[in-house]
């Protein structure tokens, strides 16, 4: 039967507890079975490999060879389980597998969680626990101070969880009077930091209670079980160390991270995109309706089923005062684009299966329906679009960066739900919002003037005002015969209008509708139209109409394939032109719905020729004289830029950034004081006791330090110094070149009685400072790093005088052959 060694068993219970930690902190990444089956495999393949390269003492650098070839044996059914199945497929797993090891862990923080079992992103977890246990285990069971290093191995595996999850921490766990900030974090935390301390210190309290036994072996002295004032005190000096530990990690940690989101590596990764830079696609809007592109088919959907009634391209959620566009810096939406894994959760609502086949369209806007749950694509570049496609599940929008987007020939497959239709009048607000850039004074004027009732009713009423006298037009007046998409209109009256969507343009779509309310030709005839323009400025002026009510508000670009009003334009047969893309306004409700708002302004009763008699040309051509004058400018309505900032003023120095590095620097700062605290302690404590030395008034007493320091290096450095020997026996056992020296020195300023110089006391510390040095250089880096941190010179001073030496050489030569007996 093969002997029980202890600290194999107890190595063999840290590694253990240390991946069941681990794997916990990895289930919020996958939540998948897979995840489970992998664990508990690789654990026991690096097990196996773990105890045959014990027992068969095989160099590092052949268990890792072996490691690898389990890796590339087990990696495809337990990492890449999509391509278990023809030899083709496994050939293909195989290349993911190895691949994944290098590219994988980028790609896990740009995939939205949970990934599950999605593509080969499970590798990362497989690296992580079967050469992380391999290691741990090889680590925990080695007799010298390499052992130490299986703590760090197995801090990092928890770590691997908590970097690559979430970026925001578990809900608050409240307990009575007492609640509990990001719990889920600071229990594995707790739990890795206290299980590996008690490691650690079994393992120091074991080897030194080995030291005893060999020392035993020799001096013949019998080693008691029995804990001295020495033990006592370690125990009593470690467990305070644990317990401050404790409450740092229980009381800081959580405060730092109460209501902060996660700095984890997945929040500084997202598309490789700037949508924030690229071109609104509602700028782009009023291109659309050109005769060159009217006509053309951009993209059709097709479905089994019932289609669905509205296509999203792109959600714009930042408004700078002159453009609208996706995820600036006022950006409503929490949430990113992120890779979709296998399946998303979509929520509740009627499923949708829908077929979309690229034609026309081009660019990073993808067309998709509904919430999302997984989209398939299909084709040549099948492929490459799944890898590049991006998704943000709180805009429900995405975006295709494969080449420079999609393609005439893409389709995919999209599967989602649609949410069922809320009702605007019955929502409420949400309360107060951020309503980013000021509204034009023209449109709160008209706000305060029509708005009756308040909350959803209140919007509604606005919204249907605001479409009544409006009207549509897409364009400015062209030679020759009407435009192309005037021809789907029966019996309308061409008026034109100017595109953008800025302030200045916004205000003048209500400074319009004001003079003509004010005008009594428009009480005479009924007629208050006067607001011309399409849906680009009536979706920006019902969001900010939206925004002064109390709703967050952000503007949706795409096509409705059906729609219940008959003048709001729809695809044919699921066939999407561009004259059929439609822009409307979404709000948000105080359930945290987003509730579509049709935008789109009337042109059944076209607006009255009094006005657009007063108000025609728009751009005015002047015929100047010949004379050169100075012209000033005209201040213009409002300016574009929304910004209260004089143009001519510098900027601030924008410290925007300054809070997260510091409050990242202080997080990590803490981790790395628990971490490395207690050997701080200890060089520290190290750095005052020779300081108060060095530092003694009496020059023989500074004489008589150096001398202690002297003995407490070399017994940090692992040699013995018995206090019963006197100063020439320990000269002579360390046999340093100047421990002889030293030796005669203090012995001379101790007990002459001369008066001694304070450069004599100097003189002797050079010497002292040498030795030292030398100690650290007759030592590799880690037995260094080791005497570092030792705590030999301290328990010499309070451990139990073994007695002469020479009192027990004869029985020590006698019982040096005889086992070691233990006292109870």
């Amino acid at each position: 039967m093969p002997r029980i060694v202890p600290r194999v068993v107890a190595g063999s219970l840290y590694s253990a507890f240390v991946v069941v930690l681990a794997a916990v902190a990895a289930w919020p990444v996958y939540q998948y079975w897979s995840l489970v089956v992998l664990v508990a495999v690789s654990a026991a393949l690096a097990t196996a490999i773990a105890v045959v390269a014990r027992r068969r003492r095989w160099p590092g650098w052949l268990t890792a060879g072996v490691v690898a070839a389990a890796f590339l044996v087990a990696g495809v059914p337990l990492a890449v389980p999509s391509r278990v199945g023809a030899p083709a497929d496994i050939l293909r797993g195989v290349g993911e597998l190895t691949t994944g090891v290098l590219l994988a862990w980028k790609d896990l923080v740009t995939v939205d969680l949970p990934v599950g079992s999605y593509r080969n992103l499970l590798v990362p977890a497989l690296v992580v626990f079967l050469a992380g246990t391999c290691a741990m285990l090889l680590l925990s069971w080695r007799r010298d101070a390499f052992a130490y290093a299986a703590a760090p191995v197995g801090i990092a595996m928890v770590s691997f969880g908590l970097f690559f999850g979430r970026t925001t921490v578990s809900d608050d766990w409240t307990v009575g009077p007492i609640t509990l900030y990001a719990p889920v974090e600071t229990a594995l935390g707790l739990a890795t930091l206290l299980t590996s301390l008690l490691w650690l210190a079994w393992r120091t309290h074991e080897e030194r209670f080995r030291a005893l036994q060999r020392a035993a072996a020799f001096s013949g002295v019998r080693v008691s079980r029995r804990p001295s004032t020495a033990d006592r005190r370690r125990t009593a000096l470690g467990a305070g160390m644990i317990a401050v530990a404790l409450v740092v990690v229980v009381a800081l940690v959580p405060a730092v991270a109460r209501g902060a989101q996660r700095d984890v590596l997945r929040a500084a990764v997202g598309p490789e995109v700037d949508l924030a830079a690229a071109v609104s696609p509602l700028a782009e809007y009023r291109a659309l309706f050109a005769d060159a592109r009217a006509d053309d088919v951009l993209f059709t959907v097709a479905s089994q089923g019932v289609l669905p009634e509205r296509v999203r391209l792109a959600t714009l959620d930042s408004y700078d005062g002159e453009t609208y566009r996706s995820g600036g810096s006022d950006s409503q939406e929490a949430g990113r684009f992120v890779r979709v894994p296998s399946e998303l959760d979509a929520g509740p609502g009627a499923p949708v299966e829908a077929q979309v086949t690229i034609e026309g369209l081009n660019g990073i806007w993808m067309p998709t329906a509904g919430r999302l749950s997984s989209v398939d694509f299909i084709g040549a570049r099948a492929s490459s679009l799944a890898d590049r496609f991006f998704y943000s599940a709180a805009a429900s929008a995405g975006v295709e960066t494969a080449g420079s987007g999609l393609e005439r020939g893409d389709s995919y497959i999209l599967h989602g739900v649609e949410p069922a239709r809320v009702d605007l009048s019955a929502i409420d607000a949400p309360g107060e919002v951020s309503k980013g850039v000021a509204a034009p004074e023209s449109l709160r004027t008209w706000v305060k003037k029509h708005v009756t009732g308040s909350g959803g009713g209140a919007l509604a009423g606005l919204v249907s005002l605001l479409r009544e006298r409006g009207y549509l037009s897409h364009g400015l007046p062209s030679a020759g015969k009407p435009a192309l998409w005037t021809q789907s209109l029966p019996g309308y009256r061409f008026q034109p209008s100017a595109s953008g969507h800025s302030l200045a343009r916004i205000d003048a779509l209500f400074t319009r509708l004001l003079e003509r309310e004010t005008d009594p030709r428009a009480a005479a005839s009924g007629n208050y139209v006067a607001a011309v323009g399409d849906d680009e400025q009536f979706a920006v002026a019902v969001a900010m109409i939206a925004r002064e009510l109390g709703f967050p508000a952000r503007v949706v670009v795409g096509a409705r394939l059906t729609a219940s009003d008959p003048d709001l334009p729809t695809c044919r047969n699921g066939a999407c032109r561009a004259q059929d893309l439609a822009v409307w306004t979404e709000v948000e409700s105080s359930e945290g719905e987003w509730i579509p708002v049709d935008v789109t302004p009337q042109y059944a009763q076209s607006p009255s020729l009094e006005v657009t008699r007063q108000r025609d040309p728009e751009n005015v051509t002047e015929v100047r004289p010949d004379s050169v004058q100075a012209v000033v400018p005209p201040q213009p309505v409002q300016d574009d830029s929304g910004a209260d900032t004089p143009p001519d003023q510098p900027a601030g120095v924008d410290l925007a950034w300054l809070w997260p590095v510091l409050r990242t620097a202080a997080i990590v700062l803490l981790i790395a004081v628990l971490a490395l605290g207690p050997f701080l302690v200890v060089i520290g404590a190290k750095a005052v006791r020779r300081r108060a030395r060095r530092r003694k008034g009496d020059p023989v007493v500074r004489i008589a330090g150096g001398w202690e320091e002297y003995v407490d290096a070399a017994v940090d450095a692992g040699r013995d110094a018995p206090r019963a020997s006197t100063r020439p026996e320990l000269a002579d056992d360390l046999a340093t070149p100047s421990a002889a020296e030293l030796a005669v020195v203090a012995d001379q300023a101790v007990f002459s009685g001369a008066s001694l110089a304070n450069e004599d006391a100097v003189a002797f510390w050079r010497i002292v400072d040498d030795e030292r040095r030398r100690f650290a250089r007759d030592r590799g880096l880690w037995r260094r790093l080791a005497a570092t941190v030792s705590l030999r010179s301290f328990i010499r001073h309070v451990a139990p005088d073994p007695g002469a030496r020479k009192r027990f050489a004869e029985r020590g030569k006698r019982r040096a052959t005889e086992p070691v007996r233990l006292t109870p």
